[in-house]
């Protein structure tokens, strides 16, 4: 909006403390080219406006926001004579977008001092062009860094992913190779059994009832039921005195397959009543060559299908498959990226998952929220392990009217108050050097807040620190042109 003109005088502006070293003709000229205007109690200029003047404030009371989601959240309020704000950055022309960083309202009558982004460019490159090409080598060169820092804080954090997923696929994978080996082993040895068989040993009756019982042996084996340490050890003792007596050759070690496997001394009796007495043995150790076969092959697939489970949350973790904008269930992201740092979290930190799983799916970048759940998991378990290990962490979703609650709640020592409001600044951290750029919660804001319109906060005590992101149920279509990353305050 535009204010009321007013006389510029060249001493009032030479008064202001940005412009006190200039000499009369160039205080001059910045009264021909501007002009003073006296606005009222209200807003001066929006953000995302075209950035058309450069203010600077003679008296009054500025207020400037930001526009965080769908709310305007002020960042600062100041009654100093001679703060500026506005287009900061029309010396850089058109390599940045021209567009107001923030909003400016003032709540009391207020004179400024108006110069057109033209003028301001202008007299930056002819009178302190030293000056500019600083500044512009300062705004072009911590982009760059924050940018490069960015990559390497995902590096990192990758590092991290691929050492859990490694160490998470490389049990299940190993289960696996052990179980094939056996299993070749058990395969050879059927085989020579069968070539025992086809040599006579058995009459076709026989033969044909050892059979059937195999195949009952089988079909009990994929139903076995899942005994308490007690109860299988008075089972195996049972089996054990059960072989002994009936001259089974190495009882004790067979016992174990078959409690495993859910066979039980009526299941043995039947074998007995099956064949005859002279040939139990060799029954009784062809079909444990049956219950070890199955058994190999049920962990073989158990191990595989816990594998292909890890890759499935890797898949869904990097959401390598999927649109980058959609409509996504919060409780399989967490789920996933819990899997993905379940290496790093170990063994002394309790993991509770509180989810209401009432909760309808959420708009949002599925991959850049596993981000956000990776940093902040990756704080939390940071805290919890520097106050001597161990803890417990807490994630919970819950409703909050139209907003969806994703909470991280550790039981470290909290984050102290002093720090408390400076924890999402860019390259702030507590970590010691080579383990924290200071960029994870930056970014996690800028992805929150910026990308989804949603909010992240912190709520610390000793013993209970919770980070809370908000993320709205609806959200405005995707944002396509890249965003601004500075802020500005008057100076």
């Amino acid at each position: 909006m535009s204010g009321q003109p007013m006389p510029c005088s060249p001493g009032e502006v030479g008064s202001l403390f940005l412009f006190e070293k200039l000499s009369p003709e160039q205080l001059g000229r910045l009264c021909a080219e501007g002009r003073v205007e006296r606005f009222e109690p209200g807003p001066v200029y929006t953000e995302g406006d075209p950035a058309t003047c450069f203010y600077t404030m003679i008296e009054g009371t500025v207020v400037l926001s930001r526009r965080v989601g769908g709310d305007d959240v002020e960042v600062s309020r100041t009654s100093q004579r001679g703060v500026y704000a506005g287009a900061m950055q029309a010396y850089l022309g058109d390599r940045v977008p021209q567009v107001y960083n923030n909003s400016m309202r003032v709540t009391e009558p207020t004179r400024f001092f108006v110069l057109p982004a033209e003028s301001f460019a202008a007299v930056m490159q002819e009178w302190f062009p030293m000056a500019a090409h600083l500044l512009e080598g300062l705004f072009f060169g911590s982009k760059n860094t924050q940018r490069a820092i960015g990559q390497r804080e995902r590096l990192l954090a990758l590092g991290s992913l691929s050492a859990g997923l490694t160490h998470e696929l490389n049990n299940p994978a190993a289960a696996a190779v052990r179980a094939t080996s056996t299993l070749r082993e058990r395969v050879a040895k059927m085989r020579h059994k069968l070539g025992v068989i086809a040599s006579g040993a058995y009459d076709p009756e026989a033969l044909a009832r050892l059979i059937e019982i195999q195949e009952r042996t089988a079909e009990r084996v994929a139903k076995a039921p899942v005994l308490s340490p007690l109860e299988a050890s008075d089972r195996e003792d049972t089996l054990t005195d059960w072989l002994d007596d009936h001259d089974i050759a190495e009882g004790w070690r067979i016992a174990p397959t078959f409690v495993q496997a859910g066979l039980d001394v009526d299941w043995l009796e039947q074998v007995a009543a099956a064949v005859d007495e002279e040939i139990l043995p060799g029954a009784v150790g062809w079909l444990n060559y049956t219950v070890e076969t199955e058994l190999l092959m049920d962990e073989i697939e158990d191990s595989t299908t816990r594998i292909s489970h890890l890759v499935d949350a890797a898949k869904q973790y990097s959401q390598l498959d999927r649109a980058p904008y959609r409509v996504v269930d919060v409780h399989e992201l967490l789920d996933s990226t819990l899997v993905m740092l379940s290496g790093k979290i170990g063994q002394r930190i309790q993991v509770v998952k509180d989810y209401d799983r009432t909760l309808p799916p959420v708009p949002a970048y599925p991959a850049e929220l596993n981000q956000v759940w990776t940093n902040l998991i990756d704080n939390a378990v940071f805290a919890m392990n520097g106050d001597g290990g161990g803890g417990t962490l807490t994630v919970r979703t819950a409703r909050d009217g139209d907003r969806v609650l994703v909470e991280f709640r550790d039981t470290g020592p909290g984050v102290p108050p002093d720090i408390r409001g400076r924890i999402f600044d860019p390259f702030f951290t507590t970590k010691p050097v080579g383990e924290g750029t200071g960029l994870g919660l930056d970014i996690s804001w800028r992805i929150v807040v910026n990308k989804h319109h949603g909010s992240l906060q912190v709520e610390s005590v000793p013993g209970d620190t919770r980070f809370q992101v908000l993320l709205p149920l609806t959200a405005p279509e995707p944002e396509t042109a890249p965003e601004t990353e500075t802020t500005e305050e008057p100076v």
